[in-house]
This record gives C-alpha cells, structure tokens and sequence, in this order.
C-alpha cells in the first residue's frame, strides 16, 4: 500500500480500493511489507494484543503468521467518512495439527492525512471448521478478482 495514493477524506471509489489494497497486503503474509501501511507509532487492538508501532506490530504478525498457516483473507468495506474505514473481514488458515479454522472480525481503521493507518481496532472470532467447509482455495497469495467476495459466499 502506498503511502502517496488513496488519502483520505476517501470517495466510495476509493474507500473499496483501500480494503482491497489492504487486503492484498496481508495475504502477502509479509510483515515487513505490511507494516509500511501503518504509522510508525500506529495503535492496535488485536484479540488480547495492544501492540503500538510498527516494530510491534511486525513482531504480532511474525507471531500470527507462525501459528495460523495457509492463511487466506478477505476483507469487505462496511462504511467510511473522513479518515475513518469499518471493515470486516473473514479469513481461513490452519493449525500445526491440521485443524482448520474460519476467523470473522469487524476492524476500525482511522488514516493520517497521507493515507498511513495510524489506529486499527479488530474484534476477532474464530471458528473451528472442518476442511470440507473451506470457501477459499485460491493459491496463497492475492485473492483472484473473479473468486467471491465476503457478501457473495454468505459470510
């Protein structure tokens, strides 16, 4: 995500960019890469993390990463004004012992003026699924734009 584009105050237009710009970072699984969209003294609450800063938030998604494999996410908008986004998301990884699982969460994003993220509040749950319930099987990696978003699947 670059720093220079997609600055608030956001059109829809460039509100659904975002998400996806965002989305597309993530399933990188690259904490080096996402944590240059953030601010250097970002805030996040994510489940029982409060981590501040890039370098604990790298530190956050090095630990998620390592524990939740195979990860595929997809985001949708919610609803934005100014330098404020609602987006919820749905992702679906696996454990070291094979169990899958469906992760939902609703996440709040607040933007500085050149379109860094400098607040993110997630609420997550997971949610054990067999295999067999899997919706995403695109190769790791960005999502294709022809595979369903979160609305379409039912989720």
């Amino acid at each position: 995500m670059q720093s220079n584009t997609l600055a608030p105050s956001f059109s829809e237009e460039t509100a659904l960019l975002k998400v996806r710009m965002a989305e597309d970072l993530w399933n990188t699984r690259d904490p080096e890469r996402v944590v240059q969209a953030y601010t250097q003294d970002t805030v996040w609450r994510n489940r029982t993390e409060f981590p501040v800063g890039r370098e604990e938030i790298k530190a956050c998604l090095e630990r998620k990463w390592v524990k939740e494999l195979d990860y595929r996410l997809i985001k949708e908008l919610w609803g934005f004004r100014d330098h404020r986004m609602a987006v919820r998301f749905a992702y679906e990884w696996h454990d070291d012992s094979g169990h899958w699982y469906r992760s939902y969460g609703n996440e709040l994003w607040e933007f500085n003026d050149q379109g860094l993220m400098q607040r993110r509040l997630a609420s997550i749950n997971d949610l054990p699924i067999r295999e067999s319930e899997r919706q995403y099987h695109w190769p790791l990696g960005r999502r294709p734009d022809d595979h369903p978003g979160l609305s379409a699947l039912g989720l």
